[in-house]
């Protein structure tokens, strides 16, 4: 039953099906690199569609019952790690991309939160979400898409309690530590209201995320079916000890969201990558991009984004060489 649910329903594969039929009744051959790159395409599209704007509007309609104000009171009840695990886990039902999560991380600083507490939750935000859990169960299976996510959490939960125990208060630009917040009372929304809310932001994240969908299942079509599978291996399988190093520091320059990412690991998995090489490269892509670091040099000083990046970089590379030591495990 399990299998079913993973296969036909979150993985749509009978999608896949359908479309190569009706390729081949248009003339193209599917096992040829067009016809291929073709199915590929129309299908990573249509299902990544059809989940982002899915988990979306359900992640959505959570999400308004935890806006900012409620968020940073919850924050403020709890102190030590037990704070920075409960912003790693608000941080799950946040918006999906980093460039969406500082302004986010900026308000809760300026009120008053413990540092650590603060980057917990963005490195949690768009690292951990819902949505991933959800997207990474129809690609990689449950296990994975598990594991994928508790680690995520242990790093985020990790790094952020780091960052307190630094001391690193004094690196936050003077303009976010002397601002003034001021509560504002926040009205009960009816069911109406959240639906409402859950349709506009499911409109606007697909409006902005759409364009990087393109991009990656164009990139993931043009791996799967045009570049060598010896290529691939040589570079980012077994026979590369550095796949996970190499794979973590080219997503750096991207900007991408998870739904973007995935079908480049997707292809990238086929052609003989190892699971944690595209895993690392999905967590540089989505924590360390250059506009969101380039977005947070204007919050904090180079000190502690350098801080930022180091324990970001060393969780990632970790976490990459244990999902390539348990790969036979869970795959």
């Amino acid at each position: 039953m399990w299998i079913f649910i993973q296969d036909q329903i979150l993985g749509m594969k009978w999608l896949s099906v359908l479309i190569g039929n009706a390729l081949n009744a248009f003339g193209l051959d599917i096992t040829g690199k067009l016809g291929g790159s073709i199915q590929f395409f129309i299908y990573d599209v249509i299902k990544i569609v059809f989940l982002l704007c899915m988990l979306i509007f359900i992640i959505s309609y959570i999400q308004s019952y935890f806006p900012p104000e409620r968020t940073k009171k919850i924050l403020g009840r709890f102190h030590g790690m037990g704070a920075n695990i409960i912003a790693a886990l608000l941080g799950t039902v946040t918006p999906f991309c980093s460039c969406s999560s500082i302004p986010l991380f900026i308000g809760f600083t300026s009120a008053g939160l413990p540092l650590g507490v603060t980057f917990s939750f963005l490195i949690s935000s768009p690292m951990v979400d819902l949505g991933s859990l959800v997207l990474l169960m129809s690609i990689f299976g449950a296990k994975v898409a598990i594991v994928y996510v508790v680690l995520g959490l242990v790093i985020a939960v990790a790094g952020g309690t780091l960052i307190e125990k630094l001391h690193l208060n004094n690196q936050v630009e003077e303009f976010i530590r002397n601002s003034k917040q001021i509560d504002v009372p926040q009205e009960e929304l009816t069911i109406k209201d959240r639906l409402k809310y859950a349709s506009d932001q499911m409109a606007g994240t697909f409006k902005k995320v759409f364009p990087y969908i393109l991009i990656g299942v164009g990139i993931g079509a043009f791996i799967h079916n045009w570049i060598p599978e010896d290529l691939i291996v040589r570079f980012l399988g077994n026979g590369n000890p550095f796949g996970v190093i190499i794979a973590t520091i080219a997503g750096v320059p991207m900007y991408a969201d998870i739904f973007g990412c995935i079908p480049i690991a997707e292809a990238l998995l086929a052609k003989g990558a190892r699971l944690g090489v595209v895993l690392s490269f999905m967590m540089g892509v989505t924590t360390l991009s250059l506009p969101s670091m380039i977005m947070l040099k204007k919050a904090i000083k180079p000190k502690l984004l350098g801080v930022f990046i180091a324990i970001c970089t060393v969780g990632i590379i970790v976490v990459g060489y244990f999902f390539n030591a348990i790969q036979y495990l869970i795959i």
